[in-house]
């Protein structure tokens, strides 16, 4: 009689989590433009428009937006991009016909972009103490680093629905048409005030608009709308991206 030994679950996601991200950090290109595009627009927009300590001042504001910008980028391309090329390569198939957990490919992918949402904000964080002249108190920096951190969920959803149906060749291209109007649009380079009028008024269809309000309120700015609102707008949108993907997932293994 043999007896089978099950495997514990927890260093199984621990280690595809910790491979996931050693890939990516060592993916020169993906690194470099998910973590160096938010720096090098706060250097440039914030800050040279830094005006000394003030306590609301554009440093502040663009430090926020930055962080969600970040978090933004490494969401939809640490996990959109990199799943569709793999889904396209049959490494998807290879996962689901291993002994390995089914959900500790997507924890990984999950957990991964948690941490370079952290890097990014840590390091936009250091640049607004040190260059510009950001006057923050702890309070807000746990308030901003809980906005970051929690709002890695929704725009994960959104990259893995979006692997499902753009094709790996034109993945980058496709995301940076979605990813860059969007993060005009909700007011992340920008305050919204500068920003034309009905641009203004279709704003809150964005996800990262209802994202930004929250991260700017706790942060001492002026919040149109109230948290509830917000966190409710981010919590549908993510229902509803998770639901798309898993249709779509079901099509697309039907298919194949």
């Amino acid at each position: 009689m043999t007896t089978m030994t099950i495997a514990p679950r927890f260093p199984l996601y621990r280690k595809e989590a910790k491979y996931e991200f050693l890939r990516l950090l060592r993916a020169r290109t993906f690194t470099l433009a998910t973590i160096g595009f938010p720096l090098m627009f706060y250097l440039l927009f914030g800050v040279v428009n830094s005006r000394g300590h003030e306590v609301l001042s554009a440093s502040k504001y663009l430090m926020a937006t930055y962080s969600i910008f970040g978090l933004v980028g490494c969401s939809l391309f640490g996990i959109s991009v990199t799943l569709s090329n793999e889904r396209n390569l049959g490494w998807l198939e290879v996962k689901q016909a291993s002994p390995m957990p089914a959900g500790a490919y997507l924890v990984a992918k999950l957990l991964t972009a948690f941490a370079f949402a952290t890097i990014i904000f840590g390091l936009l964080l250091t640049l607004g103490l040190t260059m510009g002249h950001v006057v923050i108190t702890g309070a807000e920096i746990r308030n901003l680093a809980l906005t970051i951190l929690g709002g890695v969920l929704p725009f994960a959803s959104m990259g893995l629905m979006l692997a499902m149906v753009v094709p790996p060749q034109a993945a980058p291209g496709i995301l940076n048409l979605i990813y860059l109007p969007m993060s005009f649009c909700s007011g992340l380079w920008m305050p919204l005030s500068v920003l034309p009028h009905w641009l203004q008024k279709v704003a809150p269809v964005w996800p990262t608009y209802h994202l930004a309000q929250i991260a700017l309120g706790g942060i001492g700015f002026d919040r149109q709308g109230s948290v509830a609102g917000h966190v409710a707008a981010l919590a549908g949108f993510t229902v509803l991206m998770l639901g798309l993907a898993m249709v779509l997932f079901r099509r697309n293994a039907a298919k194949s």
